[in-house]
């Protein structure tokens, strides 16, 4: 049976186990560690708890703008009735929300309330014969306003240091700085020198030195002493006087000279001296 109370929010126990074969009911919230499945009938959401943010404009010929080109109409041909009523509703609209409104807003107001009077009403002719419309004045307001406005918006779309881009500055160092000369002692420049020379020995170069002695010419020399007749004792090639060296050269020359077949060395008996004459060709 229902009753005319209110239902009060249930709280269930967050331990609290359902009977087998009953899905447990998801808790929407917590209130001090209970869940709340049920919405509580006396929820009260105060006024001032919802904020509407409405379009910014820097006074009322921007809000004229505004509405003009939001519409896409004809700044020379404004139509005032529709124009006004949409201003008068944004005025009462902002008043309904307790802002406080600039008095620029009311003169305007007031401005747009006239020309619409003086729209209805039959206008004198002037001087030319044409009828003065009551809109130029507003109109021409209204384009030197949009002239500035997309002026500022374009100086504003520009780089601006401090904001866009930084310039980087310094200081020149002191250039005429004296420094003193430092006091040197004869140990250190001894030192320095002793590192130098060991720097000296490792990059040393190695210069070969051409041999005065060829074993080609020496060769040719042998053959001029060697005769296809007599044998010619094996120690007589040397000259003791040319030293290691021309004993080196010397015994190979005779040693290429008997690879190339150009002489015979011939021993006769073991142990026994050694002949050496030009081969027979």
């Amino acid at each position: 049976m229902t009753t005319g109370e209110e239902q009060q929010p249930v709280a269930v126990p967050a331990d609290a186990t359902p009977p087998q074969g009953v899905q447990e009911e998801m808790p929407f919230a917590l209130v001090h560690g209970l869940p709340l499945t049920a919405m509580p009938k006396d929820l009260y959401i105060p006024p001032d708890a919802l904020q509407v943010f409405l379009e910014s404009f820097e006074g009322p010929l921007d809000l004229l703008l505004y509405l003009i080109r939001r519409q896409n109409l004809d700044i020379l041909d404004i139509p005032m009735l529709e124009i006004t009523r949409q201003y008068m509703d944004y005025v009462e609209m902002v008043k309904a929300f307790n802002l406080e409104l600039a008095a620029d807003y009311l003169v305007m107001a007031a401005v747009l309330a006239e020309i619409k009077s003086r729209m209805l009403l039959p206008r004198p002719p002037s001087e030319d014969g044409e009828e003065e419309d009551p809109r130029a004045e507003l109109v021409r307001r209204l384009q030197e306003y949009e002239r500035f406005k997309k002026a500022a918006e374009d100086m504003d779309a520009m780089p601006r240091i401090g904001r866009d881009v930084w310039v980087a500055s310094t200081d020149l160092p002191n250039l005429d700085l004296v420094k003193p000369v430092p006091d040197v002692e004869l140990k250190e420049i001894l030192l320095a020198l002793r590192d130098v020379m060991k720097r000296v020995e490792l990059t040393q170069s190695h210069f070969v030195a051409m041999e005065p002695l060829s074993v080609r010419e020496r060769m040719s020399a042998i053959l001029e002493k060697l005769s296809q007749v007599h044998f010619t004792d094996f120690p007589a090639l040397f000259t003791p006087a040319e030293g290691r060296m021309g004993v080196v050269v010397t015994f190979l020359a005779i040693m290429e000279l008997s690879r190339e077949s150009l002489v015979e060395i011939i021993q006769s008996e073991l142990f026994g001296p050694i002949h050496v004459r030009a081969k027979i060709q």
